[in-house]
């Protein structure tokens, strides 16, 4: 509801540090047929602007269009994964100009008339490919398992990864509690986490109050730190009408889950 320099703002109040970008097609922010034209540039702009305010870019964020298929990095279509490949090396420049070091990735879906398996495959060879590139300009590559992707369940998110050497996931134990999971199966994803994402979430609503809140934080905080993590935890409440986001105070429920995840990092 913010303009983006205002909520940048808002961000540094909070007393953060850091913040992910999002070069989200469907929103209001930076869009990529409009930040990705000319990279270096608006790569550089970004980076002026977060220093400004004090701020570092924890994370790149790239979602090419408002649906999870239509520009997918697995799309069966070569020219749409073409387009996607072309948008990631641009995404490149664009990452070692604002000096973001971690890129995140939607891991691609499934599409009719075909196997699980192929769409898995193709999504595994496109992300390799993506990882090696990255290498050179020391971006680190990660894919969010995600609610209505093809890695929707812990058993399939490391099975990609166990596809992709140098893989690495933004970890949301929100989309795996929506779907019921407990967090022992969804713990042993912290061995390839590289970015958190962090809210409150329980059975049936991928974001909701702390005080309905049904992730073992302190439990995660725990399994990361004997993972040696050493990325960025971001607080990643969002009010939008999809997945009943708009159900709760987003500045409130930051701030208390900030206080909540510090307080109990401390002890660690």
């Amino acid at each position: 509801m913010l303009g983006h320099d205002r909520a940048l703002s808002v961000i540094a109040l909070l007393g953060l540090r850091g913040v992910d970008i999002g070069l989200f097609e469907g929103h209001d922010h930076l869009k990529p047929s409009r930040e990705l034209a000319r990279p270096a540039r608006n790569g550089g702009l970004l980076k002026r602007q977060l220093d400004a305010h004090g701020l570092r870019a924890a994370d790149l964020f790239l979602q090419l269009n408002a649906s999870f298929a239509d520009c997918a990095l697995n799309h069966p279509d070569p020219n749409r994964r073409a387009f996607a490949r072309e948008s990631f090396e641009r995404t490149l420049d664009y990452a070692v100009a604002a000096e973001s070091d971690h890129l995140t990735l939607l891991p691609g879906t499934t599409f009719e008339g075909e196997l699980r398996s192929a769409s898995l495959s193709r999504s595994a060879e496109e992300l390799a490919w993506r990882v090696e590139l990255a290498k050179s300009a020391k971006v680190r590559v990660a894919v969010e398992p995600h609610v209505g992707s093809l890695i929707d369940t812990p058993r399939r998110a490391l099975a990609l990864a166990g596809q992709v050497a140098g893989l690495g996931f933004t970890l949301d134990y929100a989309h795996f509690k929506r779907a019921g999971f407990e967090d022992s199966a969804i713990e042993p994803l912290t061995a390839r986490a590289t970015h958190v994402h962090a809210r409150s979430a329980r059975p049936g609503r991928l974001q909701s109050s702390l005080n309905w809140n049904a992730i073992g934080f302190k439990q995660m905080l725990a399994a990361l730190h004997r993972q040696g993590f050493g990325g960025w935890i971001a607080l990643e409440y969002v009010w939008i009408e999809w997945e009943h986001c708009n159900e709760v105070d987003v500045l409130s429920e930051s701030i208390k889950l900030r206080d909540h995840l510090l307080a109990e990092a401390a002890k660690i």
